[in-house]
């Protein structure tokens, strides 16, 4: 059966998956952003549906104001055992550290986190067969620990660290397969030199056999449409066919290419080949020897018809319970102002992730109140937005240190629909022709669009901004209160 890689697009780097019985389970980083740590269900590891949020309490997740971006919530793994979920992660802002949560069921709830201090950052659990727990992180160390303490037991160890002078080795996942303890782990660095080697050892902490064909998977130095390739981990399909999630990025453009989605999640197959595992290529169109069960599509729209906010919402940092309501006037999105500017930490906003290289984006936006609309955001630096209120619409970009109001127009009184309309570039043969065009406007009743500027996606790209993050697009409001009706979010055929 033919599918579709990624197969889950938009910023959800860094997967870690397990299986449990006929059921698959994948978590990925989530940055400065809250709820953290997406959390996905499949039947054939090929369609994920978003089930919940590991940390969704404030008080399992702390993200102060002095969080950079691209910092945060850090590279989780997600194993099974013993009957009950577990997830490692690592918060990596002002008084964060490393910390386990655990679940009966991974839709939630989540545990409250239990620190682990003094290791790295994307920290793996594996268990021996006699009930030892191996954490092993990045640079790659080791320690042996009690997972429901977070104390060490053993260690540190220093293990294998990939080739010589490769950098940032990272992203351990530690298996025992057969006769073998395997090391899978990242090194390169998570742009365009990123890399997937292993090692294999008798005995958990070693010493590890390096592969003699590493790095097993990289694209480096290659002009396939998949790059960063890296960061990922084993898992046996529905028939026991072994595969590989892991994340890449599809860049678009001339020179350098920019990816403006985040890293994704992707997935390709592994043979073993005289005790080692060989991933296949990893192209945009694949396929399984099993049967594919596609979920209905998904509805474009959100009316806000529900107390609670489906769990692919995000907000900057935190999410206040005050700042927030689908119920102040039911049926619609109440959001109430916390900081006066999209360039500072605190603003109340609420978007979710783009999945797809062309897409449509409206809503309802009633501004009576208050001043607020619809942004495409990267981090605080680089952004673009409609905003409304006051009787007018303008649309400002913020990159890098400019801020400018790009266009302003009169709206008469009453709710206003706010359009993005973002197309990916389909050619790349000039070299500094950017990734896409961003149109950002204002649509009438009948859908008629006025197109109020039109605007370059290099600038809301990884490879200008700098960063880990991709682009979330949503709804924010900057002074007073602003309601939204509703929020369509739609694919569109590449141009």
């Amino acid at each position: 059966m033919t599918f579709t890689n990624p197969v889950i697009a938009g910023m959800h780097p860094d997967p870690s998956v397990c299986r449990v019985g006929d059921d698959y389970y994948l978590a990925c980083s989530s940055f400065e952003y809250f709820p953290g740590v997406p959390v996905f269900h499949s039947r054939d590891l090929v369609h994920w549906r978003q089930i919940g949020n590991a940390l969704d309490r404030p008080g399992q997740l702390v993200l102060p104001p002095a969080t950079p971006s691209s910092g945060g919530v850090y590279a989780p793994t997600l194993r099974h055992h013993d009957g009950r979920f577990w997830l490692i992660t690592t918060n990596v802002a002002p008084g964060g550290g490393s910390f386990i949560v655990t679940a009966d069921d991974p839709a939630g709830p989540w545990s409250d986190p239990v620190e682990v201090p003094g290791i790295g950052i994307d920290p793996d659990l594996a268990w021996d067969s006699d009930g030892n727990c191996w954490c092993t992180y990045a640079e790659i160390g080791q320690i042996r620990l009690d997972p429901a303490t977070g104390k060490t037991l053993d260690g540190p160890f220093r293990l294998w660290s990939g080739g010589p002078r490769a950098q940032a080795p990272e992203a351990p996942h530690l298996y025992r397969i057969g006769a073998y303890w395997y090391l899978l782990i990242a090194e390169g660095g998570t742009e365009r030199g990123h890399a997937v080697s292993i090692a294999r050892s008798t005995s958990p902490n070693g010493p590890f056999e390096p592969c003699p064909a590493n790095p097993v998977l990289t694209h480096r130095g290659t002009n396939r449409p998949i790059q960063n390739t890296g960061h990922a981990d084993l898992v046996q399909g529905p028939d026991d066919s072994w595969w590989m999630v892991l994340l890449g990025v599809r860049p678009g453009g001339g020179t350098p290419g920019w990816h403006v989605l985040g890293r994704e999640t992707f997935l390709v197959p592994v043979t073993w080949v005289d005790g080692w595992p060989v991933p296949g290529d990893l192209e945009p169109s694949m396929t399984v020897p099993w049967p594919l069960s596609p979920p209905p599509p998904a509805e474009p729209r959100d009316d806000f018809d529900v107390p609670g906010l489906h769990p692919r919402w995000i907000s900057v940092r935190s999410r206040p319970a005050a700042s927030w309501s689908t119920t102040d006037r039911p049926g619609w999105l109440t959001l109430h102002a916390r900081g006066p500017s999209l360039d500072q930490p605190g603003i109340t906003f609420v978007g979710r992730r783009q999945q797809d290289l062309s897409c449509r984006v409206r809503t309802l936006a009633d501004t009576t109140d208050g001043r607020g609309g619809l942004a495409i955001r990267l981090d605080e630096c680089h952004h673009y937005a409609l905003e409304a209120g006051d009787g007018l619409v303008r649309v400002t970009a913020r990159i890098g240190s400019i801020r400018h109001t790009v266009t302003t127009r009169p709206i008469p009184a009453g709710p206003v629909r706010l359009r993005a309309d973002i197309i990916a570039a389909t050619t790349n043969w000039y070299p500094s022709q950017g990734p896409d065009e961003l149109h950002l406007g204002i649509e009438s009743a009948d859908g008629d669009f006025l197109t109020l500027a039109q605007l370059d996606g290099r600038y809301l790209s990884t490879e200008v901004a700098g960063g880990f993050t991709g682009r979330v697009i949503g709804m924010f409001t900057t002074a007073g209160t602003v309601r939204f009706d509703w929020f369509d979010y739609e694919p569109l055929p590449d141009a």
